[in-house]
């Protein structure tokens, strides 16, 4: 099994910066697709982006693409999601989640989340 937290939101201006970590338990880390995944109020919970057990491939939803990336480090058992030119739009609850799948884009691949970091984008 795996643990994860969150850390990093918060309250931001629309252009803004943010990066989120995800740090997890475990000393089996290194072999779990990560995924980063968001839920504003009143929608569902939405793909944002994910990562391969080496780092080598990553994946992102169409609407952060550009603006987002996903990175993880090993060694220290962390990924991160790096959120630049912020919208207000980007607003939600972001959730890291871990796979043994392969299916990263969905929710369903996951069983194992962390308890979510709040995002908030002013305009």
């Amino acid at each position: 099994q795996v643990q994860l937290v969150e850390s990093g939101g918060g309250l931001v201006q629309a252009g803004d910066s943010l990066r989120l970590s995800c740090a997890a338990s475990g000393r089996t880390f290194s072999v779990y697709t990560m995924g980063w995944f968001r839920q504003a109020p009143g929608k569902g919970r939405e793909f944002v982006a994910a990562i391969s057990w080496s780092g080598g491939s990553t994946y992102y939803a169409d609407s952060v693409e550009g603006r987002f990336t996903t990175s993880r480090d090993n060694a220290k058992n962390t990924v991160y999601l790096q959120m630049n030119s912020l919208k207000p739009e980007d607003t939600a609850v972001y959730y890291c989640a871990a796979s043994r799948g392969s299916n990263s884009y969905a929710a369903t691949s996951y069983p194992y989340w962390g308890q979510g970091t709040q995002v908030t984008v002013s305009s």
